[in-house]
């Protein structure tokens, strides 16, 4: 069996001193290509990205749900895909995923009354299935309804639990930038057979 002398690859030093060195051995050319690579690899996945936009109408075509306010609808992690047509009307009892001003996350949420005035207007309140309380309580200050510009999508379909790996990324930045870093990493060093 054939040995290599110097670190072990287990080793933390190791690996970072097999890495460079497996960057080093890389000629220009090689190296061009797998950059371009990792370019098309993000580029294509943001395409991806705003092709859903423009097909869903949903400027967050997939949410994850953050908190259990939504059981036993949906549990924390599931992935929701959306949809937002604004010629469709809003009813009560539809799962919307809507911003309120002031907060940068969205909130995932059932409607539970609906107001149609006569000139087209439509005002909503919306509840979480597991509050006690509707939601007037988590809006702007003097907002007692939501209105369709606050609306970011509509729940149309979810995979359950699936989402736990982005709350698992937000919960721990370290683990989240060492993901990244050693997923760039296989890209750039990931030569072709």
């Amino acid at each position: 069996c054939a040995g290599r002398a110097g670190p072990e690859r287990g080793s933390r030093g190791g690996a970072a001193m097999d890495l460079f060195g497996d960057l080093r051995r890389m000629n220009k050319r090689q190296l061009y290509y797998q950059v371009l690579n990792f370019a098309m690899i993000v580029s294509s996945a943001l395409m991806i990205w705003k092709g859903l936009i423009v097909v869903t109408g949903s400027e967050s075509p997939i949410v994850v749900v953050l908190s259990g306010s939504m059981e036993p609808a949906f549990h924390r992690g599931d992935l929701l895909f959306l949809t937002n047509f604004h010629d469709d009307p809003i009813r009560a009892g539809e799962i919307v995923v809507f911003k309120v001003e002031g907060r940068d996350i969205p909130i995932v949420h059932r409607v539970i009354k609906v107001h149609e005035k006569g000139n087209g207007n439509i005002k909503f309140l919306t509840k979480g299935d597991n509050n006690e309380v509707d939601d007037r309580g988590l809006y702007k200050e003097g907002q007692n309804w939501l209105e369709k510009k606050d609306v970011v999508g509509r729940a149309r379909g979810f995979l359950p639990y699936v989402g736990m790996v982005t709350i698992i990324m937000n919960d721990y930045p370290k683990f989240k930038y060492a993901l990244l870093a050693v997923m760039g990493a296989y890209v750039l060093l990931k030569r072709e057979s």
